[in-house]
C-alpha cells in the first residue's frame, strides 16, 4: 500500500478500551471482514494492529507532507 492510500482516524471515544487515547490519530489497516462487523483495525504505538469499534474513531484527511512525516515516525 502506498503512502497516498494510507488512511488515518481520530480517536473520539475509549470506553472499555483504555489503551486508546482520545484525540490521538491512528493509522488504519484495511480489513473488510472487520468492517462488516462495524470494527476497524488500527495500528497502535507498539506497531501492532488491533480491532476496535469503528464508532470510536472519526476519519481524517491529512496533508501529504504531514502524512509523510507520520509514516516516517512510525
Amino acid at each position: 500500500m502506498n503512502q497516498k492510500d494510507r488512511q488515518f482516524v481520530l480517536c473520539i471515544k475509549n470506553e472499555g478500551y483504555e489503551d486508546l487515547e482520545i484525540r490521538k490519530i491512528y493509522e488504519v489497516l484495511p480489513d473488510e471482514n472487520a468492517a462488516k462487523d462495524e470494527y476497524i483495525r488500527i495500528i497502535d504505538e507498539s506497531g501492532e494492529d488491533y480491532l476496535y469499534p469503528s464508532n470510536y474513531f472519526y476519519p481524517v484527511e491529512i496533508a501529504q507532507n504531514v502524512r509523510e512525516t507520520l509514516l516516517r515516525a512510525a
